[in-house]
Formats: structure tokens, sequence, C-alpha cells
């Protein structure tokens, strides 16, 4: 195995905590480490806690795609700018995680398919994207096949990467600024004075703070909920697997329902179902069901009902929503969430492939794994101020927070710092699930 995603004991970073902090970032994904990161170049003195180990959940299980195409017409912006982030981050780390321009495809097999792609190339050429829409022959010369695509739509710019070598190579460098980083250590909640944050209480001691971003992924609504504050977040499971060394099919990476692809740096291929999850009922899908409805009527073969969420996951039914800041946190009974891929729809992959590519035939398979996905209701994230003053919110991801992780951490920062983004960020609001607007799914594909 590549990356023990389930090890807790292959702990890299110890720091010891300061009593105090200018800014507690709560999360070591690629949101949390960017924002770290950036916010100590512009000087702060900033500390990231993780309850487990950096990139250990889905920041290091995703599909390492770094891409602009189908991205929602508000992230569209921030996205442009982290392929940017990314290229310079990858020359300051003598590209130590493979970072590739090699394109993006999405083959299309109805001519509804078809009809979307031209609209969302519409707006890529409103950012002067190099997004274009393919024939039947155009897509057959770019990546020959034989399955019944009719199209198709293809950028050239996009990017691609090794997530579980991205994260934890830009740690380093959040560390080279002088971030504190300490693993194995939960954020249990937060102190107040003056309804104002004061202060992050960890499992290691308190940080003193009047500022702090939650970037937890699939945890950061259990400990808003600790703390008084709702969203309507819930996660979703995502298997994948990885192949032997193979030829790929082409250079870049390529998705449509049945599977999704990408060449590995190690020579073999990344592969997942194309749009597909599972999903585990708990407390909060019930609560917030009425939110999801337009999403799942506009996909709901794309999603399989599982049972209750397992004992310490963090929608289990046993999972406490209140706990006291001198004892044992949810995020201490379970440090990473590993959960169990499936085995018959990774192999439905492994024969849709071989059924598209019968020259290259069924792929050896060499390792799988599944990730939770954190998401939000219209498919895009929270990033803005909580209700508690200090703190500022950056979870929901919604599948999308490899690529953007750069771009949005740097937008995070600024909003710590009280300074304008650069960026639109009215979609994603804290307010919206609450301020009657009209449910919005957008463009995203």
């Amino acid at each position: 195995m590549e990356f023990p995603f389930h090890d807790i004991s292959a702990v890299t970073h110890r720091d010891p905590l300061p009593q105090a902090a200018d800014v507690v970032v709560i999360g070591g994904g690629v949101i949390g480490v960017c924002t770290a990161l950036y916010l100590a170049r512009a000087g702060e003195r900033v500390v990231l806690v993780e309850k487990g180990r950096i990139a250990a959940e889905e920041s290091g299980r995703n599909w390492g795609w770094v891409r602009a195409q189908g991205r929602d017409a508000a992230e569209l912006p921030i996205m442009l700018e982290s392929r940017r982030l990314w290229a310079d981050l990858a020359a300051e780390t003598g590209n130590a995680f493979g970072l590739t321009r090699a394109g993006v495809l999405y083959p299309a097999g109805s001519d509804r398919e078809m009809a979307d792609f031209a609209r969302w190339t519409a707006l890529a050429h409103t950012h002067e994207m190099d997004t274009t829409l393919l024939d039947r022959a155009a897509l057959a010369r770019l990546m020959p096949h034989r399955a019944g695509w009719i199209g198709g739509m293809w950028t050239a710019s996009d990017l691609r990467a090794e997530p579980f070598l991205a994260v934890p190579a830009l740690a380093r460098l959040a560390r080279a600024a002088g971030v504190t980083i300490r693993e194995h250590c939960a954020a249990r909640g937060f102190s107040r004075k003056a309804g104002a944050l004061s202060a992050v209480v960890t499992e290691a001691g308190t940080i003193s703070a009047t500022r702090a971003v939650l970037a937890g992924g699939a945890w950061s609504s259990l400990l808003l909920r600790r703390e008084g504050m709702s969203i309507p977040q819930l996660s979703v499971i995502a298997s994948v697997l990885r192949t032997a060394p193979m030829t790929p099919p082409f250079p870049g990476a390529a998705a449509d329902h049945d599977f999704a692809l990408r060449p590995r740096a190690d020579g073999g291929l990344t592969l997942a179902p194309g749009g597909w999850h599972e999903f585990h009922l708990g407390p909060d899908s019930f609560r917030h069901l009425r939110a999801y409805l337009p999403q799942l009527r506009a996909n709901l073969s794309g999603t399989r009902l599982l049972g209750p969420a397992p004992a310490g996951y963090p929608d289990a039914v046993s999972t406490p929503r209140r706990w006291s800041l001198d004892g044992e946190s949810p995020f201490e009974r379970m440090r990473i969430l590993n959960p169990r891929p499936d085995q018959n729809r990774l192999g439905r992959v492994l024969t849709s492939f071989a059924r598209a590519f019968p020259a290259l035939g069924r792929p050896q398979v060499a390792e799988t794994w599944a990730g939770m996905i954190d998401v939000m209701p219209d498919v895009v994230p929270v990033v803005d101020y909580a209700p508690l003053p200090g703190l500022v919110v950056a979870t929901g991801m919604s599948g999308h927070g490899f690529g953007i992780g750069p771009g949005m951490g740097r937008v995070v920062a600024d909003l710590v710092r009280g300074r304008a983004p650069g960026h639109d960020l009215r979609r994603f609001r804290w307010g919206r699930f609450s301020d009657g607007s009209k449910l919005d799914l957008g463009l995203a594909l």
C-alpha cells in the first residue's frame, strides 16, 4: 500500500502547542493546509491541529484531478487561480507530487449530455478557457474506444496530481513558513469571551486565539452543532481503486457515468465509478432531507442508500452531539474515517473499462479504498464567517476540494485577515439555506 490511510501510528508532525496564536486552523486536509500556508506567508502566527493525520481522509483519497472543467460558475474563477497556484507550489517542491498538464475529458453518451456540455463550454469561453466540444470522430482520435459515446467536452489545460503526496508536501511548505502543525490532536471546541471566539480547546491543551478556521471536512458540522451552529452538511462514500502498471487509454483524465480514470505517476491508473456514491442514513440525513431533495431528484440513480452509519461516524446514532471540553470528543474516538470500498461496484468499473478499451483488457487491481466526501445540498461549499465572531468556516467542498485547494486556501486566508478575497463569494455564504433563497444546483457537471 503506497499510502497507509488507516495507520494512525504514522504521525509526522508533533510540534508542541503554543499557549497563544494569531489563528488556529482545524483540519489537516488540503483546504486547512493551504489556508495555514497562506496565512503564515502573510505574517500570521498559525497553529494547525489535525485529529488524525495530514490528508488521511478525503484529501488523500480523491481522484487527483485538478480541473476547471465542469465547475460551478461561482467556483470557476477561484479554480482558475488555483491551477496557477498549483503550478507555483509544484515548482517550490520540485514537483514532489507529480503535477501534470494532460487535460480532462468528459465523453457523452447522449444528445442531452452534449447539450449540457455546450452550455458549460459557453461559460468556459467567458473565462477565456480552452474548453472545446468534440464530435464522435474527434473523440475517437483523442481517445480510441469502443464505447457508445457520441462526442465529448475537453479541456487540455486541466491538470492532475497525486493527492496522497501533494497535501503532505504542502504541509511541509506550511511548516517551513512557520506553521505549527500537530497531528493526533483533536479540537474539542471553542471558548468565548464577550460572545466572540477567545480560544480553541484541543485534547492537548487550550490555545488562546481570537481567530480560527474550521476546515474539518466530513466532521465540520458535528463540531459546529456542539457549538450551537448548524449547516445542512452530509457525507457520502466514494470507492476508488488503483491498478498495477499498464498502458493508459490516453494521457489525460476522463469520466462518464460508468467510470472515471486518471493515469498515475507509478504507471498505473486510478479508476472509480463515475458520478456514483453510497450514503449511510443517520439523524442528520433525516434532519436535512428536505434541503437535499432537489439534488436527489437530479441524480437518484447515482446514490445507493445504506443502513445506519457505523459507530463512530459523524452521523451515527451513537455519536454524541454534545460533549465536555475537558473530556474525550468524538474526534478522538474516530481518528480517521476509513470506510469500506464497494468491491462489487469497483468490479463493474473494471468491466466497463475493459468494454470501452478492449485492447487494454481488464486491469489488474493493486489496491482499493474509499473516502468520505463532505457535501452540501447545492453542491458548493460554505466559505464564510460563522455566527461566532472570529470563526471562518470552509467546508462542504462536495468532492471538489483537492483541485481548488490552493485557491480556496488563499481566499480563506484573506477572509481571516479581513481583506477582500478578490472573488464573489455570495454563492458560498453561510446563511443561504436559512434566508429564503431558492436552492440553485448551478451548471456544475
